[in-house]
């Protein structure tokens, strides 16, 4: 067919036009029977990727694309605020792309790299697996990823360290006579919840407290996903005394919850959350949460993969850990009813 395009490609195979210039681009993330398809698509189009595009993809578009799980959360908007300020310093913009906790929709984000839409990718703790992401570097596309060690010659990485978040906080809440304390977590799958998970285990076990599977809820990192945990551990037991909520968004649902309970924070219920975002400060009492350095994490990720893009790559270390620290408030004083 004469002036095809790779959309009308993308409609022949029914895929999409990402996949499309996957196949194009030989990706390694495409099977075999996609390829096939799309390829038998291709020669019964007649269709020939256009050379003069190709060329003006290959300039530099001074762009980076950032991918986040959810663009609502509060977490991502600092880790977004480091980011554009250090790329607008080095003359870059940025692109914000909102994967709405979907894995398929992260790789059709990464397809803007496969385009030469963006000259770089930002992926903030994707659900993307290690390898789907060292295949696109592989194919010698410049990405960086936040909240994940890689281990990848070729991917940078920033990184808090989830363990000891997990202990800090529980050290904390045992040091204040609590014996039963319940954990919300985020999504099973993000390494970020799994290792605050097993940062819990091992501040339990420290404390000579044994894990009660029964007191882990799952969260899903947002408010009413904290709400709504807290709602069915309250209705099938309420024997504890402390909530550990693996970010502030869930440990606000705690705080909504518990006003209606008629549960008094911290006498009756002590609160710990993460990230320490500006509304935590805005509640009464204020919620106990473990700062993360969100700002930092973003700034120092622009900073690495812009040298990348510009040929600066950085041998040796290529996984970058900032510190984080518990800031106590109000919501996990001493003096709790622990009865």
């Amino acid at each position: 067919m004469k002036n095809s395009k790779i959309i009308d490609v993308a409609r022949i195979a029914n895929v999409s036009p990402a996949t499309v210039s996957r196949v194009l681009n030989d990706s390694p993330l495409v099977t075999k029977e996609t390829q096939s398809k799309v390829l038998k698509a291709i020669q019964e189009l007649n269709y020939t990727p256009n050379a003069m595009g190709k060329q003006l993809r290959s300039r530099k578009t001074m762009t980076l694309g950032v991918v986040v799980l959810d663009i609502g959360i509060s977490y991502h908007a600092e880790i977004i605020k480091g980011i554009e300020q250090r790329a607008n310093a080095m003359n870059y913009k940025i692109l914000i792309c909102n994967s709405q906790n979907e894995k398929e929709k992260e790789l059709e984000y990464l397809s803007l790299l496969q385009n030469r839409t963006v000259d770089g990718i930002i992926l903030v703790a994707p659900m993307l697996s290690d390898e789907e992401i060292a295949a696109f570097a592989g194919e010698g596309y410049t990405i960086g990823v936040i909240g994940r060690r890689l281990g990848h010659p070729n991917i940078p990485c920033s990184t808090t360290d989830n363990w000891k978040i997990g202990r800090d906080v529980v050290t904390h809440l045992a040091a204040n006579g609590h014996r039963k304390i319940a954990f919300l977590n985020g999504y099973e799958e993000a390494l970020d919840s799994i290792e605050r998970l097993q940062g819990f285990k091992e501040g339990l076990a420290a404390a000579g407290l044994p894990f009660l599977s029964t007191l882990v809820e799952k969260g899903e990192f947002s408010e009413d996903g904290g709400y709504a945990a807290f709602c069915r551990l309250w209705e099938e037991s309420g024997d504890f005394t402390a909530v550990f909520a693996a970010n502030d968004e869930m440990a606000l649902g705690v705080y909504k919850a518990c006003s209606e309970y008629g549960i008094a924070i911290p006498d009756r219920m002590a609160v710990v959350g993460v990230d320490n975002i500006r509304i935590t400060n805005y509640v009464s009492p204020k919620i106990s949460s473990v700062e993360q350095p969100l700002y930092e994490l973003g700034a120092l990720l622009a900073d690495k993969v812009i040298d990348q893009i510009n040929g600066n790559l950085q041998q040796g270390q290529r996984n970058f850990m900032i510190d984080s620290r518990l800031i106590v408030k109000g919501s996990s004083q001493k003096g709790a009813d622990l009865k």
